[in-house]
């Protein structure tokens, strides 16, 4: 019975406490008051135009996720037109320009074995004929009816390089030649003038 009735007046207690601490903080029957916390002056609403919606810019390095529906990203810098892709507004660019393709070499000294009609620069035309014979380190070759004197003394030959030499008497060259099998052009030695010897 002593026990409930101290548990009773110690619950009694702490209620009293609890109650006289918020009421001073109140106001209540401490007789102070507390002041009330002033009130901020009303504000109006601002009109604004109408709110537009669009992605953020991608972080440098980093690309944006695809968008459903939405054509795959080209890349940095890189937008759509009708000409294609431009680089910062810049008109496309050309077409790769292909280099024109040289003659084919022949593919070795035999291919070009036999006789060819030569025309020179000043448009004059004769035989050389070029043998198979071997003529100490070189090949033996002959001229017939060429006005050139560099072509008329033509009397060896040689294949380096994808390049056809023509020897004179002397062992000089006369000429330098590349073309295919068929058709070799080039320029004397001497002059520089272009020639042309075909089948």
């Amino acid at each position: 019975m002593k026990s409930r009735a101290y548990a009773l007046t110690v619950t009694l207690c702490a209620a009293l406490a609890l109650s006289a601490c918020s009421s001073t903080r109140l106001g209540g029957s401490s007789g102070r008051s507390v002041a009330a916390a002033p009130m901020p002056d009303p504000v109006e609403a601002v009109p604004s135009g109408p709110v537009e919606s669009a992605p953020l810019a991608p972080i440098e390095g980093q690309a944006l996720p695809p968008i459903a529906g939405a054509p795959a990203p080209l890349g940095p810098g890189l937008t759509p037109s009708a000409g294609g892709t431009d680089l910062a507004g810049l008109p496309p660019a050309p077409p790769p320009v292909t280099a024109p393709v040289a003659p084919a070499a022949p593919a070795s000294r035999t291919a070009v074995v036999g006789n060819w009609s030569v025309r020179d620069a000043s448009g004059n035309s004769c035989r050389i004929q070029l043998s198979s014979s071997p003529a100490l380190d070189l090949y033996r070759a002959s001229a017939s009816g060429c006005s050139n004197q560099d072509l008329s003394k033509v009397n060896a030959w040689d294949f380096r390089d994808g390049e056809v030499y023509l020897y004179q008497t002397g062992g000089s060259v006369a000429a330098r030649l590349r073309g295919s099998p068929s058709a070799l052009s080039g320029v004397l030695a001497k002059s520089g003038a272009p020639l042309s010897l075909s089948r």
